[in-house]
């Protein structure tokens, strides 16, 4: 197992109810394309702080949930469970619950002014069935709050980036592997969270430069098949110009990852890009060979990509912020973020 690393320590996986504002099944009526929203930032939490777990993706284990949440509560927060946390979808058994369950999870949560932080359980599939089903007016109009989760949840950093324009986490989820069984894992979200100005500077032991060089953006993606299968759709962002785009993925062999980022570059998403940060890549084949995909597809765009940061679906991972300007250093196998990805309480 590799350790990860940050500046200042070592570090080293019934039918449902109507959803509300909208008929269930019908997206709200709001623009394919709104308006960038101005940038905010949520607070960073503090202890006795309320959080929601909820599963808008694959259903939950009630045993990881249940140490998920004994681990979340170890660090004083008042975990508040979803409605609709531990159901799944009456037909399709690798949903957890409806499309409009999962939805009123989620709005919910994000509505509730006591909650200061959605905390994904777990990925799998399903928030491309729910995304288009949220109210994105109302949510826009409530106070920001903190968003966890990867894989599957990649959907939903998107959405909330351009949607609402806030910062989100790319983080283990409450009933991850490596949330529940690694504590540097968990030990480096916990310190995101609560100190975010200890993890500004993201390295680990394996991160090294695959095409050399440092340049400043913002920073964006997540799971790359995920980003790939939401090209075409009305909500997707034009392209990732401008942005440090984080790549990682598990179980997709060379060539499906080669299509993945083929994919990607045709569809234009790729043009402008600052820079790549690379992370995990469990159950994608021998490294020799997925290196050698990511340098044949990536190389060419002529910006610096660094291999291996250590984030995503791997042992232990790092959390990693999004929609946040930083500088990546391949050279040095760092990514730097501008300031703490939240802001104190008081502000």
């Amino acid at each position: 197992m590799d350790q990860l690393t940050t500046d200042d320590a070592a570090h080293r996986r019934d039918p449902g109810p109507v959803v509300p504002t909208a008929a269930a099944g019908t997206p709200p009526a709001t623009s394919p394309q709104p308006a960038t929203p101005p940038r905010r930032r949520p607070r960073r939490l503090t202890a006795g702080d309320r959080v929601a777990l909820i599963a808008p993706s694959g259903p939950i284990d009630p045993q990881r949930l249940a140490a998920g949440t004994a681990l979340l509560r170890s660090w004083g927060l008042d975990v508040v469970p979803g409605a609709h946390l531990l159901d799944r979808h009456p037909v399709h058994g690798y949903l957890a619950g409806t499309d409009a369950a999962r939805v009123a999870d989620f709005q919910q949560a994000w509505l509730d002014p006591a909650i200061s932080a959605v905390v994904c359980a777990r990925g799998g599939y399903g928030v491309q069935r729910m995304v288009d089903l949220v109210d994105w007016d109302a949510l826009r109009a409530a106070p920001p709050k903190i968003l966890v989760g990867f894989s599957d949840i990649t959907v939903l950093h998107e959405a909330v980036d351009l949607r609402l324009g806030l910062p989100t986490l790319y983080g283990p989820m409450g009933t991850a592997a490596a949330f529940l069984e690694d504590h540097a894992t968990a030990d480096h979200l916990r310190r995101t969270l609560f100190e975010p100005a200890t993890t500004r500077v993201l390295t680990s032991a394996t991160a090294e430069p695959l095409v050399p060089g440092r340049a400043a953006g913002t920073t964006a993606g997540g799971c790359a098949a995920l980003l790939a299968t939401d090209r075409g759709t009305p909500s997707a962002r034009p392209s990732f110009a401008g942005t440090i785009l984080l790549l990682e993925d598990v179980n997709e062999q060379p060539y499906r990852l080669d299509r993945t980022l083929t994919q990607l570059i045709r569809s234009g998403a790729l043009d402008g890009l600052a820079a790549v940060a690379l992370g995990s890549w469990e159950g994608c084949g021998p490294p020799e060979l997925v290196r050698e995909v990511m340098l044949d597809r990536l190389g060419p765009l002529g910006v610096p990509v660094i291999w291996e940061l250590g984030f995503g679906h791997s042992p232990s991972s790092l959390t990693v912020p999004l929609g946040v300007p930083a500088v990546l250093d391949a050279d040095a196998g760092t990514l730097t973020l501008d300031e703490p990805v939240f802001g104190e309480p008081s502000a």
